[in-house]
Order: C-alpha cells, then sequence, then structure tokens
C-alpha cells in the first residue's frame, strides 16, 4: 500500500475550511447556538471562530433520521462486501484529503504538522481496516453444531454516538466511525467544541464514496449536546474518548438502559527505567513521552519511575535533549514542539506544576520557548514530590520524577495511580525488562521505546482502572456496535 506524500497546503487555503457545520441527513446546516466562547489559534491565541452548537430541534432531528435507517434495516441488510466498498472508496477520497486534514489540525490544535501529518493517516486507514474486518467474515462465524454449523452473527445495536476531543479529532472520530458504519449502524459524531473543524473532512469523504445520505451525521457544541445523545433511548451503542469527568457522565447517562459502551480516558503512566539501562536510549524516551502530540496524549509520560542510581544522570541527559527541541508554530515544518491546545487547558497545566511545587516539588525545564502570545510551556521534569501526591493525569507536557531501589518498588510505583493505559520500561536485559513489563497494570508495555505506533496493529488496546472501560482494536471497537445472535438447528 502506497502512502501520499504530505505538503505542507498554503494557508490561505488552510483557513478556507474554518467554517462550522452541522451535518444532518446528508445536509449542511450551520449551527445557531452561540456558546459565548471562542475557538483559537493556539499558535498565536489569536480567534478564529466562536464556538457554536446545534440547536434542540436538529439535534432531535439527527435522532429521528438516525432511528428511521436503523427501523428501515436496509443498511444494516446490505451485503459485508457492499458496505466494505463503500468504507473503501471513502478510505481512498479522504487519503487525498490528508495533507489539509493535518493543517487544519496543527492551525486549531498547536499539534506539529509532522505530526499531525504522520497521525491523519489513520483517518483512511481506518476505514480501509474496517472494510478489511467485514471481508474477512468477521460479522457471521461458523462453529460446528449438532445438526450443521451454528452461525454466531454479528449484527448492528442500532444508533451510534461517537464522541471525540481535541488532542487528534479526525483520527479518533475516523476509527468509531468506521466501524460502526462497518457494523451496519448509522453514527452521530459530536466532536470537541475547542477543535471541531477536521472531523467535517469525513462528510466529504463518506458523500463522495456513496454513502447513503443520514447513515452518517455531525452535531456540534459541548458536554451538554453529548449528554442529549447519549441519554436518548434511541442510541444503542456509545464510543467516547475524552476525560474523566466526561467519561464518568457518559458511563452514568449509559447505565440507565445499558447502552454498548467504549471509554477511552487517559492515563498517568509510567516509565520505568532500570539501573542498566542506555542513558541516551532513554532521555530520547522522555523527550518522545512528554512532547507526542505536545504532551496531549493518552499514553503520554507521567511518572519517570527510575533507579536512584542513575536518577540525576536521567534527568541532565533528558534536559540536555530539550535544550535543542525547537519549540514554535505547528505549521513550521521546523517545529517540533507546539503549543498547548487551549488557553484554559494552558492555564490547568500551568496550576498544576505550581501545586506540585508547592508540595516541594523542583522543576527542570530547559527548552527555549517563543515570545508569542500562543499556550506555550516548556516541557518540565518535577523532582523533589512524594509519589501519593502525583496521582492524577496532567495532560501535558509535565512528568514527575520518583527513584526506587528494588524491581517491588518500581513495580509498586507503577501501579501506585488508579489508572491503567500505557507504560515503559527501559534496560539493556530485554528478558529482566519484560519481567518487570509483565507485572504493570496497564493495557500496554513498551520495553526501550516509546512510540504513536502499535506494538501490533490488530492487537487490543485495553484500558485498566480509570483509564477506560472496554477495548479500542482493530475487532474490538467493531464490536462495540454489534450484538451477537447464535442460531442453528437443534433438533430434527
Amino acid at each position: 500500500m502506497s502512502f501520499p506524500e504530505i505538503k505542507m497546503p498554503p494557508l490561505d487555503e488552510v483557513k478556507k475550511h474554518f467554517t462550522l457545520f452541522d451535518y444532518i441527513d446528508g445536509e449542511r446546516v450551520a449551527p445557531t447556538v452561540n456558546m459565548s466562547a471562542f475557538v483559537h489559534n493556539p499558535n498565536t491565541g489569536e480567534k478564529i471562530a466562536p464556538q457554536m452548537a446545534t440547536s434542540p430541534e436538529n439535534i432531535e432531528r439527527a435522532l429521528q433520521v438516525a432511528q428511521r435507517l436503523h427501523a428501515t434495516g436496509e443498511w444494516a441488510n446490505t451485503s459485508p462486501e457492499k458496505r466494505a466498498d463503500i468504507l473503501d472508496n471513502a478510505a481512498n477520497h479522504l487519503m487525498g484529503l490528508t495533507p489539509m486534514i493535518a493543517a487544519v489540525e496543527s492551525y486549531n490544535t498547536g499539534i506539529v504538522f509532522s505530526t499531525t501529518s504522520f497521525v491523519n493517516a489513520i483517518v483512511w486507514l481506518a476505514f480501509k481496516a474496517a472494510a478489511g474486518v467485514l471481508r474477512s467474515g468477521y460479522a457471521v462465524n461458523k462453529v460446528p453444531g449438532p445438526h450443521g454449523d451454528v452461525e454466531v452473527l454479528r449484527k448492528p445495536l442500532g444508533v451510534a454516538v461517537a464522541i471525540v476531543p481535541w488532542n487528534s479529532p479526525a483520527a479518533l472520530a475516523a476509527h468509531k466511525v468506521a466501524n460502526a458504519l462497518a457494523a451496519g449502524c448509522p453514527v452521530i459524531l459530536k466532536p470537541t467544541e475547542w477543535a471541531p473543524y477536521s472531523c467535517l473532512f469525513l462528510a466529504d469523504g463518506l458523500e463522495a464514496a456513496g454513502l447513503p445520505k443520514g447513515l452518517f451525521q455531525i452535531v456540534n457544541g459541548g458536554g451538554d449536546v453529548g449528554a442529549k445523545l447519549v441519554g436518548d433511548k434511541r442510541v444503542r451503542a456509545v464510543s467516547f474518548t475524552g476525560g474523566l469527568q466526561g467519561g464518568r457522565a457518559v458511563a452514568a447517562a449509559c447505565a440507565a438502559d445499558f447502552k454498548s459502551l467504549q471509554l477511552e480516558l487517559g492515563g498517568n503512566n509510567a516509565m520505568v527505567v532500570l539501573p542498566d539501562a542506555d542513558i541516551d536510549k532513554v532521555a530520547d524516551g522522555i523527550v518522545a513521552g512528554m512532547t507526542t502530540l505536545n504532551g496531549q496524549w493518552c499514553r503520554a509520560l507521567g511518572r519517570l519511575v527510575v533507579h536512584e542510581s542513575i536518577q540525576n544522570q536521567v534527568v541532565n541527559a533528558a534536559m540536555e535533549k530539550f535544550k535543542s527541541l525547537k519549540v514554535g508554530d505547528a505549521l513550521s515544518m521546523e517545529s517540533q514542539l507546539g503549543p498547548l491546545a487551549n488557553s484554559a487547558h494552558h492555564g490547568r497545566i500551568v496550576d498544576a506544576v505550581s501545586a506540585l511545587k508547592a508540595k516541594g516539588g523542583q522543576t527542570h525545564h530547559s527548552a527555549p520557548t517563543p515570545d508569542s502570545a500562543g499556550y506555550y510551556l516548556s516541557p518540565t521534569l518535577i523532582t523533589g514530590v512524594a509519589p501519593e501526591e502525583t496521582l492524577e493525569e496532567i495532560f501535558g507536557p509535565v512528568a514527575t520524577v520518583h527513584s526506587f531501589k528494588t524491581d517491588e518498588e518500581a513495580v509498586k510505583l507503577a501501579n501506585q495511580t488508579p489508572y491503567g493505559l500505557g507504560g515503559y520500561v527501559f534496560s539493556k536485559d530485554e528478558d529482566h525488562a519484560m519481567q518487570v513489563a509483565r507485572q504493570m497494570n496497564t493495557g500496554g508495555v513498551k520495553v526501550n521505546g516509546v512510540s504513536l505506533l502499535e506494538l501490533n496493529v490488530d492487537a487490543p488496546r485495553p484500558a485498566w482502572g480509570l483509564s477506560g472501560f472496554g477495548e479500542e482494536g482493530t475487532l474490538e471497537t467493531f464490536d462495540v456496535f454489534c450484538g451477537k445472535s447464535v442460531v442453528g438447528v437443534a433438533g430434527k
């Protein structure tokens, strides 16, 4: 499979894509509810546009359209091969839009273009993967029965809702939407109010692919709009990526009528550095763990758990790496780290650092930041804070440092937080590292590396503790939108 070359589109062309719309029953409609806040360009602090939300009437219309389409069964009864063809066609169209999707996200989220162009390959790859699930025969399995084969049917549950955050909105939306449609569900997407624009490209891709109108819809707004969707009895499956507070609200709403639910809520991920680790590789891992998506990613480094014999060496090596980091406008091809996503989040991170300093923390940072009104923050390691004071996720380029003497103490520190999404172990002895990694209660652990790439694209992406509910993955997300029926002949 060949990947398109990613080049930065002209800025004038990028700015043309900051017109928000609801997408209801195949129509693009301007949202009408002013949220009394603005979407900003975090690189400069300048306003892009007012935050706008979908009216209650149009939310209801979207739900009615989705429920009507589910009730007809037309899409659910469309053959897996035909559904796969449409998803493949959408992928092919979206592939060509990747540079613009990436540029729009860099302008609106502050994630550097080299990262958004890489991450947003997921937009079209997600549709390819969902098509592949259908072509594999996964929707209809057969097992031996007393009289011929017994069919295990995966059937669409009904109207689906996908809610995505601001750190990588288009890629996350594509993964959820592609799987909902593959499963046979009409799906309503609610992007974040802070970065809604890149998700709008999905409408272009699915229209061009020939998806029947109304099967994919977009509504806009904040938590109140999400609550209307999730709390509606017509909705039968929900996939949410976001913060813990929002996740708890979604889970509570889904519990009332037992909707199928998938939650991914972030983590406070540990990196365990064993005494024989390669210090230079560890420093590279710290930089990657704290700067990927500007430190605003679910598997970011949150707690650096390092053997006491090398703590100072590790911190100093990381500071040397950070000195040469190019922090700047996300649309610059030279930038390696951009600003935080919005001023409110920047304020939360600054407050979190101040709170840790008040508890005895010493801050270490060396990356120079631009003299700009943008929401920049130099990546910061914090030493000297008791581990029990650092249990909550910060969700930015900030990590606390904790020392250990024994493997048992390292594992205890790694498992101390209520989260469990990702983790890292560094050691020259891979067998030793794997022994430690197996004891970490978290969804995934990488040894001697930090990367956005999964260890295996088809492996599940589980969430432990407060990091979420259920699993994501090529098959796992498809299953969120399906109910199973087992059908066979019992006797003759």
